[in-house]
């Protein structure tokens, strides 16, 4: 098993856990709400067609209010996926609600022992900031709904795909007329912006903490869906005001869908410009990472990477620590 490691807050160690391989095991369980029936069956077949043994957890279908099960039901799902050695990755099933409710219960310990990858967007941002909290790689991308519904030929899915069996992946997307130009070398933190929000201040879990940042070079990047204008706002001036800003070197901002422009503004780049675009950092808009499942490319938590905005376009380079 090969681990290579770069590092983060107060010099700890952040594992690249090892990738994978036909016939690697790889767990299919939902931390957060409870998804349709079909949902892990469909996300096993695109699993099994790229060569893995998928393996579905207990609990992946069960019910407690909004909830795959309750917080132990949960967290037995987790454990059991991360402590069994033949299992190589861990697909969530959705995303939803919950994940965060499960921190605490889990210990650092939990997530770092047998370092593995965990697959999953939008609520499972929580359990992203808990790996690199914990010195442990993991990665944005689509999951259980997503490789189910879009199947294993579809191009982001392949990203995916690929990105498992060692690839690392280097981005090229189109200027935006908003972009600040420059260049930032980092490790690329990040994801839904209203559930890290949520866990801001939780120094344990916290990856945006800023004692967590501070002297590091940190790349931030961010999407959201169905938040108001005002709310988003909010959020970004929460980041600021923790000096979160202050201290990353470069931003991407994802695609923010499911909202009315209001206020005068145009769209959400434009409101967001107005506070991002007066630090002397790199930002780009529209990047391919958000809940459009299309326009989500895979994101290496906690991996180091090259970021370049130019009036050409925009590149992100993951690369090995």
């Amino acid at each position: 098993m090969c681990i290579t490691m770069t590092a983060l807050a107060g010099g700890k160690a952040l594992m690249m856990p090892p990738f994978l391989k036909a016939g690697d095991k790889i767990a299919i369980i939902s931390p957060a709400s409870t998804p349709g029936d079909q949902n892990p069956i469909l996300a096993a077949a695109t699993l099994r067609s790229w060569g893995f043994v998928p393996v579905i957890g207990e609990h992946v279908l069960t019910a407690y209010h909004t909830y795959a099960g309750t917080i132990e039901e949960r967290c037995a799902d987790l454990r059991w996926a991360l402590n069994d050695q033949e299992i190589k990755a861990i697909v969530c099933s959705r995303g939803g609600y919950g994940s965060s409710m499960l921190l605490g219960t889990m210990t650092h310990e939990d997530f770092r022992l047998h370092p593995k990858w965990i697959i999953g967007y939008s609520d499972i941002t929580a359990l992203h900031s808990a790996m690199v909290c914990s010195g442990v790689m993991s990665i944005h991308a689509n999951m259980g709904g997503a490789l189910g519904s879009r199947g294993a030929d579809d191009s982001v899915n392949l990203m995916l795909c690929n990105l498992l069996m060692g690839n690392l992946p280097s981005y090229s997307i189109p200027a935006h007329p908003l972009n600040k130009m420059g260049k930032a070398q980092g490790i690329v933190i990040g994801g839904n912006m209203a559930v890290f929000s949520n866990i801001g201040g939780s120094r344990e879990w916290d990856f945006l903490d800023r004692d967590n940042i501070k002297g590091k070079d940190i790349i931030l990047f961010f999407e959201d869906v169905s938040e108001n204008m005002p709310r988003v706002n909010s959020m970004l001036q929460q980041l600021r005001l923790k000096g979160v800003l202050d201290h990353v070197k470069g931003i991407i901002v994802g695609r923010f869908t499911e909202y009315e422009p209001r206020d005068g503004y145009t769209d959400m780049p434009e409101m967001l410009s107005e506070t991002l675009n007066k630090y002397n950092i790199p930002v780009c808009y529209d990047f391919p990472v958000s809940h459009d499942e299309d326009w989500n490319y895979p994101m290496i938590e906690g991996c180091p990477a090259t970021l370049s905005v130019t009036p050409e376009g925009v590149t992100l380079t993951f690369k090995k620590p």
